[in-house]
C-alpha cells in the first residue's frame, strides 16, 4: 500500500474517532434517550457538544477534498515526494486542527487549517 493510501486509511480512522467523540459529548450533554429520538425538541448544546460537531462536520467536508485526491493519484498510478508529503502534511494537520479546534484556541486554527488545504493541493498540482 503506498504511503498516501495509508494516509488516506488514516484521515478516515480519524473522521470516525471525531464522529464518534461528538457522539459520546452530545450522549452525556443530552442523555441516550433524547438522542435516540426525533431530536426535535432538545435544548441548546453546550459550547463543547457544539465545538465537537463542528469539528466532525470540518473533517467530513475536508475528506470530500482528500479522499478523491488521493485515489485519482493513485488510479493514475502517481506517487511521488510530493503526493507523500502532501498526503502527510494533510493528516498532520488534521490531527493538529482537532486539538486547536476542541481547545478553543483562536486565530491559530485556520493555519492548521490551510496547512491541510496546502497538503491536498500538492496533491493536486503533482497530477497536473
Amino acid at each position: 500500500m503506498t504511503v498516501e493510501l495509508t494516509m488516506l486509511l488514516y484521515s478516515v480512522v480519524l473522521t470516525f474517532v471525531l464522529i464518534s467523540f461528538h457522539a459520546t459529548v452530545a450522549i452525556l450533554h443530552f442523555g441516550a434517550v433524547p438522542l435516540a429520538g426525533s431530536r426535535d425538541n432538545l435544548d441548546e448544546p453546550s459550547v463543547f457538544v457544539a465545538r465537537a460537531l463542528r469539528l466532525s462536520k470540518n473533517m467530513q467536508e475536508n475528506m470530500v477534498l482528500f479522499v478523491p485526491l488521493v485515489l485519482a493519484a493513485h488510479a493514475a498510478g502517481i506517487s511521488n515526494d510530493t503526493t507523500v508529503m502532501g498526503a502527510q502534511l494533510f493528516v498532520a494537520a488534521r490531527v493538529v486542527h482537532a486539538v486547536i479546534y476542541l481547545a478553543g484556541w483562536p486565530y491559530i486554527r485556520p493555519v492548521a487549517y490551510f496547512t491541510g488545504v496546502y497538503g491536498c493541493a500538492m496533491i493536486a498540482f503533482a497530477m497536473m
